[in-house]
């Protein structure tokens, strides 16, 4: 599929509606599959106390539940700001196919939100990150991951 300013513009106006109901910040996304929107969402970690309700989050989790599958191939996300690196990430594990987005972070950065600050600290070694990083217990852990290796059951997502 194409871009779709219709799909961007309703991404924005999710995302100001939401500062009216101060459930969250100024986002809001929609998924959209074949051209019809299958779900979407906006900023609720305020009014979920839940620093991971995103509306990429959100919109995300709908679409699973409506389509029962984890993976949303071919679909396309749009967003009223650039995902940060929690949306990013979860946008890659969904498989979505297309991501487009409004706001930069770097705009998001300039109204008090620090997406451009954990993009760069994940560039960092964990030793060196704001929140430092130590790793334990890897000959223990990773015998787990020599299993799943060798099962027969596993399926990767």
């Amino acid at each position: 599929m194409a871009y779709s300013k219709e799909f961007l513009m309703k991404a924005i106006e999710l995302s100001a509606k939401n500062i009216n109901k101060e459930s969250g910040g100024p986002f809001g996304a929609v998924i959209v599959k074949n051209g019809r929107i299958i779900s979407t969402g906006v900023n609720r970690v305020i009014s979920e106390n839940d620093p991971t309700a995103h509306a990429e989050i959100e919109a995300i989790r709908k679409a699973c539940r409506k389509l029962k599958k984890f993976r949303l191939d071919n679909c396309e996300i749009y967003t009223s700001c650039e995902p940060c690196p929690m949306c990013l990430s979860a946008i890659y594990w969904a498989r979505i196919s297309k991501i487009y987005y409004a706001n930069t972070r770097k705009d998001a950065g300039r109204i008090g939100f620090q997406d451009d600050n954990i993009y760069r600290e994940i560039s960092l070694k964990p030793s060196e990150r704001t929140i430092p990083a130590k790793q334990y217990l890897r000959s223990k852990a990773i015998k787990i991951f020599s299993r799943w290796k060798n099962s027969q059951n596993k399926f990767y997502y």
